[in-house]
């Protein structure tokens, strides 16, 4: 559908389609890249092995690049490998691993428009969005390679490469950012794609850094398929995962089972609460902000806890501001030279996720949830004729019911839910409704206030009438609860992890058999 706010029907930037980006990608990469597919990376060269699936851009349900599945024994053969690479890898000299990752980042950097592109094709993330999550993996990494010797003083790689198990929504800040950081510490890596986009930016971006000689493996296949290789094999020296609480239960108890060292990031309801509170025109101004990439973040903020006397003011700012959302297609432009558009967010990572967005919200109202706010399509920026089956507008909705999984989960999706509340017992209670989160707001215009009841609140970050993000560089990240398993990570606690130090060392983090803040 094409928006009727646009006269001239919107066509697609000059340059940018997906079949622009994959020949680049075959001219930048030709060893990772064929006609029609990407390849695996394991045992040092890329393998034309695996089941090649289809794939379909979110952004406009059109035919892109897909994962070629390994099978379990492939997936086995390339842990191995992995192993004899480790084994080489830690005994280079750090100057020589600087060098080598500080390569990868000026090979990046050469390359950070098609790794933008890739990713907005990929997994629909808007161009503002899209250049954020590479120059944040390219500017964190670099931090680290500036000041790495004090973090590794002492210390010695693990026994096994590290195993990385990454949701789709950020392959560069979070997931390729991991991967350089552990191999700058002295560990073979493996990544395992996700299954839900983002192969091709991870191909490209593993292609640069094996070119500098870093030792990463690159597979794709199903979770159930290769968990037995990429999470219990015996040469695994650490898990990293970053997803769901089922899968990332069922990672928890195989590696504490094992005793393996692990790193495992779990979603949590991040919730915003206000009491007592009366700076509105702030609070307007941070709301479209939280929509940023339709909340597909583990940080988002989902659900608002408000006190029921001010819900009327906190309606007043927070409306005009969920209306004034930019949503459509990512490339979508009324001239094929004009600038990228300014979009908030583009579609959901797939059609399916956006059925389910839309029937949870359906059954929600018909059990007495409260629609507040429903964007509609008309007002979104939209090609003449594409598929928009991925796409979902901003929905807020008052009391979820508890039958709802709105009402206890996180919606991964730009569906806002509102909980008022009477007493502080209940702002609290309503707050820590997941079980631990990874972060969570109070807005209050008493300092007191804040400081008697944020220790309260079971989220890693707490910000005072600000959001609060992963962050990078030095600042720690970790979580309560349910929301993370393992070792907690960022600044320095980011190498402990996946370094070994004295026999006796407790690492900072949620451990089945003790909690250490750093």
């Amino acid at each position: 559908m094409t928006s009727t706010l646009n006269a001239t029907p919107l066509v697609v930037k000059s340059g940018t389609n997906w079949a622009d980006a994959w020949q680049r990608c075959l001219a930048v990469a030709p060893e990772a890249f064929r006609d029609d597919r990407v390849l695996n990376l394991w045992n040092a060269a890329w393998q034309a092995d695996g089941r090649a699936l289809p794939a379909t851009s979110p952004v406009d349900g059109s035919p892109i690049a897909g994962p070629p599945r390994l099978d379990r024994d492939a997936a086995h053969r390339a842990v191995r490998a992995s192993l004899d690479q480790h084994r080489a890898w830690r005994h280079v000299s750090l100057a020589e691993r600087r060098a080598r990752v500080a390569a990868t980042l000026d090979a990046l950097t050469q390359h950070r428009e098609l790794l933008a592109l890739l990713l907005v094709w990929e997994i629909g993330k808007p161009w503002r969005l899209a250049q954020a999550d590479v120059d944040r993996a390219i500017d964190g990494v670099r931090w680290y390679v500036d000041g790495i010797e004090p973090m590794v003083a002492g210390r010695a790689p693990l026994d096994g490469p590290v195993s990385n198990i990454a949701s789709w929504n950020y392959p560069m800040s979070v997931l390729v950012h991991a991967l350089l950081v552990q191999a700058l510490a002295g560990n073979a890596v493996i990544a395992k794609t996700p299954t839900d986009g983002g192969v091709a930016c991870l191909t490209l971006a593993c292609a640069l850094a094996a070119r500098e000689g870093i030792p990463v493996t690159l597979v794709s296949g199903s979770g159930g398929e290769l968990s037995e290789a990429l999470v219990k094999a015996p040469e695994i020296g650490c898990v990293s995962f970053v997803g769901g609480r089922d899968t990332g239960a069922a990672v928890a108890t195989a590696v504490a089972d094992l005793g393996k060292r692990h790193i495992l990031e779990q979603e949590g309801l991040n919730t915003w609460g206000i009491w007592n509170y009366s700076d509105w025109d702030t609070l307007t101004a941070v709301i479209p902000k939280l929509f940023d990439y339709g909340k597909q973040r583990c940080t988002a903020y989902p659900r608002f806890v408000v006190q029921r006397e001010l819900f009327d003011a906190f309606l007043a700012a927070y409306l005009p501001a969920v209306r004034s959302l930019s949503v459509g297609h990512p490339l979508a432009v009324t001239h094929a030279d004009d600038p990228y558009p300014a979009l908030d967010f583009g579609p959901v990572i797939n059609a399916a996720k956006a059925k389910e967005l839309h029937d949870q919200i359906a059954e929600a109202i018909s059990r007495g949830a409260v629609p507040l706010h429903r964007g509609s399509p008309a007002d979104a920026r939209f090609l003449p004729g594409q598929d928009t089956s991925a796409y979902v507008q901003p929905v807020t909705l008052l009391n979820p019911p508890p039958s709802s999984p709105l009402h206890h989960a996180e919606p991964f999706g730009p569906v806002d839910t509102i909980v008022l509340v009477d007493t502080e017992a209940e702002l609290l209670a309503a707050m820590n409704a997941s079980n631990g989160a990874l972060v969570a707001t109070l807005s209050t215009d008493d300092q007191s206030t804040f400081d008697r009841l944020a220790p309260q609140i079971r989220a890693f970050k707490i910000g005072h009438g600000k959001p609060r993000s992963r962050g990078d560089r030095d600042e720690l990240f970790g979580g309560f609860g349910a929301s993370w398993r393992g070792a907690f990570v960022g600044g320095e606690l980011l190498v402990r992890a996946v370094t070994q130090g004295p026999a006796d060392e407790r690492l900072p983090g949620n451990f089945p058999e003790y909690q250490l803040m750093p």
